[in-house]
C-alpha cells in the first residue's frame, strides 16, 4: 500500500468509529433534555475532555504551532491567556452556572437561563441571546467547514468541496441523531487521539534531531530569540509592547461566554464534579499546549538544515513531522487528529445553534409538544445550520482565522459579563442585561472592523468591559425587589457550598 493508502485507511477507521459513536448516543437520546443536555448527567472526566477539545479545533494542532516556528515563543501568549481563562472559568463558573441553570426552572440554554434568572417576561433578552447565538455560531460552523475542505485538499489532494462534504456529512450524521451526547463522546473520543499525538510527535522528533541539546543549539542558530517569551520588549514603545502582550493573553476572557464550552458546566452531574473537571480539563490542556509548543520549536531544529521548499508553510510543520518520523498508518492516525479537532468544535457548535433555534425561537411562542417532536425539532435545527453554514463555506477564500477571532470575541464580551454577573451579583436586571449584550455587540463590531483599533488591542477587551460597566449602571437605575430571584439566588449558593457528593 501507498503512504497515502495507510493515510486514507486511518481516517476511514476514525470516521467509521464517530459514526459508531453516534449510534450509540441515538439510542440513549429519548427527550429534549437529553438531545441538549445528556439528561445532565456527564461525569467530570467526559465533560472536561469535550470541553477541551470542543474549544481547541484546528488552532492547537496548525495555528499555535505554525506561529511558535515563525516568531518563536512569543507566540505563546495566546495559550497562555487561554490556559488561566480555562482555568478561571471551571473554578468560578462551572459548579454555580450548573447548579444555577437547574435552580432557575430547569434552564437548557444560556438564553433561557438569562431570562429565568432575571425573570424577564418579555422576552427580549433571551431572543437577543439566542439571534446573537444564530449569527456567531453559523459563521463560526462555516470555518470549521473551510478548514476540513482545505484539510482533505492540501493532505490528500482532494477537491475542496468533496473534502467538505465528507466532514459535514459525518459531523452532521452523528449531531443530527446523537445529540449533545454524541457530540459530547465524540469529542471524548477526538480529545484523546488530539492529546495521543501532541504527545508522541515532540518526544518522538527530539531524539530523532538528535537529543535536547542539539535540538536548542539548531533552533537558536536559526532564531537566536526562539524561546525569549518577550521577545522585542523594550524595544521602541514598551507600553505599546505591553497592551500587545495583554491583548493577546486576553483572549482567556472569551471563555466565561462561549456556550459550546459552558454548556457542558450545565451537563455535570453535581456542581461538586467542576472541580475534578478542572483538574483533568487544565491538565489536558496543559499538556496538550505544550506538545504543540515542542512540536514547533523541535521543528525549527529539524528543518533548520533543509530546503525552503521542505516546509512552505509553517502551520503544516506538526503534520509534516508526523509524516517523516512514524509509520503511514500512524501518520494517518495524526492527520485524523487535526481533522477530530475541526469536527468536535462543528458538532458542538451546531448542537447550541440547535438549542437556540427550538428552546429559545420556537418552544418560546408557548406551543405544546411532545418529547419526541421536540427532538425532531433539535434535529431539524441542527440541519438547518449546517446547511446554511455549508452554503457559506462555498467560499473558499474565507478567512478561518479571522472568523474564529470575531466569533470568539464576540461570544466573549456579549455572554462572558453577563454569566459572571448573574451567577455573583443578585443585583443584575433584565434591562441591564440587555444594555450590556448589546453594547458589547456593537462594540466588537465596530471596534473589530476599525483596523486603527483592533490592530492595537482585540476587540474583546473594550467590549467586555463596556458591557460590565452599562449593565452595572442600568441595573442600578432599574433595581426592584424580587424574592423569587432573592431565594433561587440563595439556593443555589447553598447548593454550591454543599459536601462534595451531595447531589445538585
Amino acid at each position: 500500500m501507498s503512504d497515502h493508502a495507510f493515510q486514507l485507511l486511518a481516517i476511514c477507521v476514525y470516521l467509521a468509529g464517530m459514526l459508531a459513536i453516534g449510534y450509540f448516543a441515538f439510542r440513549q437520546t429519548s427527550d429534549l433534555d437529553d438531545y441538549m443536555l445528556a439528561g445532565r448527567g456527564l461525569r467530570p472526566g467526559v465533560a472536561a475532555l469535550s470541553a477541551g477539545a470542543s474549544d481547541m479545533s484546528g488552532w492547537l494542532l496548525m495555528g499555535l504551532p505554525g506561529a511558535i516556528y515563525a516568531s518563536g515563543l512569543v507566540e505563546s501568549w495566546i495559550a497562555i491567556g487561554l490556559t488561566v481563562g480555562a482555568w478561571l472559568n471551571w473554578k468560578f463558573v462551572a459548579p454555580r452556572l450548573r447548579s444555577y441553570t437547574e435552580v432557575a426552572q430547569n434552564a437548557i440554554t444560556i438564553p433561557s437561563f438569562f431570562e429565568k434568572r432575571l425573570k424577564d417576561n418579555s422576552h427580549i433578552l433571551r431572543i437577543s441571546a439566542s439571534v446573537v447565538v444564530l449569527v456567531f455560531f453559523t459563521f463560526y460552523v462555516s470555518s470549521g467547514m473551510v478548514a476540513a475542505g482545505k484539510f482533505f485538499e492540501s493532505s490528500f489532494g482532494w477537491h475542496y468541496m468533496a473534502g467538505m462534504a465528507t466532514v459535514a456529512v459525518v459531523t452532521l450524521t452523528y449531531t443530527l441523531f446523537g445529540g449533545f451526547l454524541g457530540a459530547t463522546l465524540t469529542d471524548v473520543a477526538q480529545g484523546l487521539l488530539m492529546f495521543a499525538a501532541l504527545v508522541a510527535v515532540p518526544i518522538v522528533a527530539v531524539f530523532r534531531t538528535g537529543g535536547i541539546g542539539t535540538t536548542v543549539d539548531r533552533m537558536r542558530d536559526v532564531n537566536p530569540d526562539a524561546l525569549n517569551l518577550f521577545t522585542g520588549f523594550g524595544e521602541g514603545n514598551n507600553l505599546v509592547w505591553a497592551l500587545g502582550i495583554f491583548s493577546t493573553a486576553a483572549w482567556g476572557l472569551g471563555y466565561f461566554g462561549q456556550p459550546h464550552i459552558i454548556v457542558r458546566f450545565m451537563a455535570l452531574r453535581t456542581p461538586q464534579d467542576a472541580k475534578a473537571g478542572r483538574r483533568i480539563g487544565i491538565g489536558w490542556m496543559v499538556l496538550t499546549a505544550l506538545g504543540a509548543i515542542c512540536t514547533a520549536l523541535i521543528g525549527l531544529a529539524y528543518f533548520s538544515d533543509k530546503p525552503a521548499s521542505a516546509l512552505e508553510d509553517p502551520e503544516t510543520v506538526f503534520l509534516l513531522l508526523s509524516q517523516i518520523f512514524f509509520h503511514p498508518f500512524i501518520a494517518g492516525l495524526v492527520l485524523a487528529a487535526v481533522l477530530a479537532a475541526i469536527m468536535s468544535t462543528i458538532s458542538s457548535q451546531l448542537i447550541v445553534s440547535s438549542s437556540a433555534l427550538v428552546e429559545d425561537l420556537y418552544n418560546i411562542v408557548g406551543r405544546e409538544t411532545t418529547a419526541r417532536k421536540q427532538v425532531i425539532l433539535g434535529r431539524s435545527g441542527v440541519l438547518v445550520i449546517a446547511v446554511i453554514a455549508f452554503l457559506i463555506a462555498l467560499n473558499r477564500d474565507s478567512s478561518v482565522l479571522q472568523l474564529v477571532s470575531f466569533a470568539w470575541a464576540g461570544f466573549g464580551a456579549a455572554f462572558g459579563p453577563l454569566v459572571l454577573l448573574s451567577l455573583y451579583w443578585r443585583g443584575l436586571t433584565a434591562p441591564g442585561a440587555i444594555a450590556g449584550l448589546a453594547v458589547a455587540t456593537v462594540t466588537v463590531f465596530v471596534w473589530g472592523k476599525t483596523a486603527a483599533l483592533h490592530d492595537h488591542m482585540y476587540e474583546i477587551v473594550p467590549a467586555f468591559l463596556l458591557n460590565i460597566i452599562v449593565a452595572v449602571i442600568v441595573s442600578r437605575l432599574t433595581a426592584r425587589e424580587n424574592s423569587v430571584i432573592d431565594d433561587e439566588f440563595a439556593l443555589m449558593e447553598e447548593q454550591v457550598s454543599a459536601k462534595a457528593g451531595a447531589r445538585a
